[in-house]
């Protein structure tokens, strides 16, 4: 059967993404069905973005970056002292502080949970249709400090100021220089008010001066991120310390 007589390849070449097998498949449900042309046609184009919807969460998926991570129905929520559930959970249902341009901060000791539920965002955001970015705060600024003339950085900007959603893990774990700094300010002022920025550290505000020195920049760093910022604080013992003391047979001693 050539293209011209075979309607599932004249389908694909106008375009259609859904394979040529799907499209048969179909056809011949219909006319198994007797449906009528428009519900064929209906059908087709219900197909087709279907297709085409899977393909752009796919694009969308690989872009974020975000790996492996644990699923959320195994997250403990009984392991922090302390953690604000009914707001993450809000935060995930809704995705609402994406749609105001509002920021948030997870904040707590290493192995926490921090990383794993900001991805969960992430990861709700795709699912909406939201494009995301994640990665960690020093291979962001040591991407954009390769970069050496200011056009060159101002492109390579928009990888970071572009995405509805951008998720910057373990801010505080390498101290950064003031153009590093400076490089940051410029990222949250584009996205100010108007693109998502997560942040997972083991710092408050006022710490960020250990990361980041005498930077000038800091304090108008700190106050546009703050200005309309959820912030969940976990406060907990290492899951990964918890993990080895139980393969040892010993219960993790209380943090005092």
């Amino acid at each position: 059967m050539t293209t011209e007589n075979d309607p599932a390849e004249a389908l694909r070449a106008l375009g259609f993404r859904a394979s040529t097998e799907a499209i048969r498949a179909l056809i011949t449900h219909a006319t198994r069905s007797k449906m009528s042309p428009a519900e064929l046609c209906l059908e087709l184009a219900t197909l087709d973005k279907r297709e085409r919807d899977q393909r752009n969460l796919a694009a969308r998926t690989k872009d974020a970056t975000l790996g492996p991570v644990k699923p959320l129905d195994r997250f403990d929520w009984s392991h922090p002292r302390e953690i604000d559930r009914e707001l993450f959970e809000d935060m995930h249902e809704t995705l609402g502080f994406i749609a105001r341009g509002e920021n948030v901060l997870f904040r707590g000791q290493a192995g926490v949970g921090k990383s794993t539920l900001a991805k969960h965002l992430g990861f709700a955001a795709l699912a909406k249709g939201h494009t995301v970015r994640f990665t960690t705060l020093a291979a962001a600024l040591a991407d954009l400090l390769r970069h050496e003339t200011l056009p060159a950085i101002e492109r390579r900007l928009r990888r970071y100021t572009g995405p509805d959603l951008l998720i910057l893990d373990e801010l505080g774990y390498v101290p950064c220089d003031a153009s590093a700094a400076d490089l940051l300010f410029r990222i949250v002022s584009k996205r100010h008010e108007s693109r998502s920025v997560v942040i997972t550290t083991n710092l408050s505000c006022k710490q960020w001066g250990a990361v980041f020195g005498d930077a000038p920049c800091l304090g108008a760093l700190v106050d546009r991120f703050a200005q309309h910022c959820h912030v969940l604080d976990i406060d907990a013992d290492s899951w990964r310390d918890k993990e080895r003391l139980e393969k040892k047979g010993r219960a993790p001693r209380p943090r005092r």
